[in-house]
């Protein structure tokens, strides 16, 4: 089974992609901030990570950078699940190691379409 970090400030996009996720047989770890993420990457192992761009503490993109300098990351998928959909704000997260971008508020079975896909 897929183990996936999701991380975001808002406990309700959290609590939504995590029931999205399970429903569809993977285990999910929930983090509030690039912060917390990093501290529980690094305790322990995850299959793909599902990150917010706009965080307090550490952003998405800072959180992808992070990740991709840690030997066990730099080949996980990383996806951008952001209400940002500008092309500057994608070149950005492609530059910094962003596997995919999904834009909010999300289609559950596009969600999980993206994350088999990646996970393959």
């Amino acid at each position: 089974m897929s183990r996936i970090l999701v991380v975001d400030d808002s406990a309700s996009i959290r609590q939504l992609a995590s029931f999205t996720l399970q429903n569809s047989g993977f285990d999910t770890v929930e983090a509030d901030d690039g912060k917390d993420a990093v501290n529980k990457a690094s305790s322990e192992q995850f299959d793909l990570i599902l990150t917010d761009r706009n965080m307090p503490n550490m952003d998405g993109i800072q959180l992808t950078k992070e990740l991709r300098g840690n030997d066990d990351y730099k080949f996980v998928p990383i996806l951008m699940l952001t209400t940002e959909s500008e092309k500057d704000k994608k070149i950005e997260g492609k530059e910094a190691g962003v596997t995919g971008w999904i834009v909010k508020p999300f289609n559950p079975d596009t969600l999980i379409s993206v994350i088999k896909k990646v996970l393959n």
